[in-house]
């Protein structure tokens, strides 16, 4: 590690510690040319898949994206940050745990999809309305008796 001061390539490790949830290891050093002292942090540098494109291009994997997905879906709707950020942080999970290289940009719509299908059916079928390209009316009408196709069975279930 070099000195951020002198920029000398001889440092020692004085002290290091685990952070308290495990993710970083905290490093002081000191510059053996300058005396002086800093410290470092090293963590885990976890690499998200490339996303390829429905034209074949490639791009980078973009949190910020999603986030943006699911703002413009759940715009006005009744759904905590946290909750976002929790779904958000599946999805990327998913994909990390996949270990693969490269990941569809459908795929990666088809997880949106499904989070908001749990968190807020109106944002579904606002993000489904953009995502599956809706050509008019009817395909609002058939997503809407998808969604309402689990609540029918759920009411019955109670009257009996």
């Amino acid at each position: 590690m070099k000195c951020p001061f002198c920029n000398a390539d001889d440092t020692n490790v004085l002290d290091s510690r685990v952070s308290e949830d495990g993710s970083k290891i905290r490093r002081r050093r000191r510059c053996q040319a300058c005396d002086k002292r800093f410290t470092t942090y090293e963590t885990v540098e976890l690499r998200l898949p490339q996303v390829v494109k429905h034209d074949g291009n490639r791009s980078e994997f973009d949190r910020n994206k999603l986030l943006t997905g699911f703002k413009r879906a759940l715009h006005k709707r009744p759904v905590p940050a946290d909750d976002v950020e929790a779904a958000i942080d599946r999805i990327i999970q998913k994909f990390l745990g996949l270990g693969e290289r490269e990941v569809s940009s459908r795929s990666i719509g088809e997880c949106v999809m499904d989070e908001l299908y749990k968190m807020d059916k109106v944002a579904y079928i606002r993000f489904a309305s953009v995502y599956k390209s809706f050509q008019d009316v009817d395909d609002f009408r058939d997503m809407i008796k998808e969604v309402q196709k689990p609540l029918k069975k759920q009411n019955t279930k109670k009257t009996e």
